[in-house]
């Protein structure tokens, strides 16, 4: 099981650096997009920095969800990119709605396996 989770781990981190990537040297082509789709996807491409600024915490948070020693600051780096991800393919590209969701439980099973390191960040400390 250890050596499954560490596949998922790093095929999920590759996901996130390539997709990172990609945003700042496009060698994917962009699927055809419905019309709603060009909206948003217009909208957010005419905010001059918002594509960079994903691109980059897809490539750190990536890389850091790769090092199991830095996975638990990565599983919480890329979870605002991975929720928006999975609310864009519920509301708009159905099509693509199983593998955010397999992502989606990915990010979350990381985050369970790292609850214990976040529990220092939520403890009640009264001096």
């Amino acid at each position: 099981m250890k050596i499954a989770k560490l596949i998922l781990y790093i095929l999920f981190g590759l996901m996130f650096i390539n997709a990172g990537l990609n945003k700042f040297l496009n060698y994917l082509p962009l699927p055809e997009l419905s019309p709603e789709q060009l909206k948003f996807f217009t909208a957010f491409t005419s905010i001059v920095w918002l594509m960079p600024l994903v691109a980059i915490i897809e490539i750190i948070g990536g890389i850091l969800f790769i090092l199991k020693k830095t996975r638990p600051l990565g599983a919480i780096f890329v979870l605002p990119v991975m929720t928006g991800i999975l609310v864009h393919h519920v509301i708009t590209d159905q099509s693509r709605l199983i593998l955010s969701l397999v992502l989606m439980a990915i990010n979350v099973l990381a985050l369970v396996d790292s609850w214990a390191k976040y529990q220092v960040l939520l403890k009640d400390d009264k001096h």
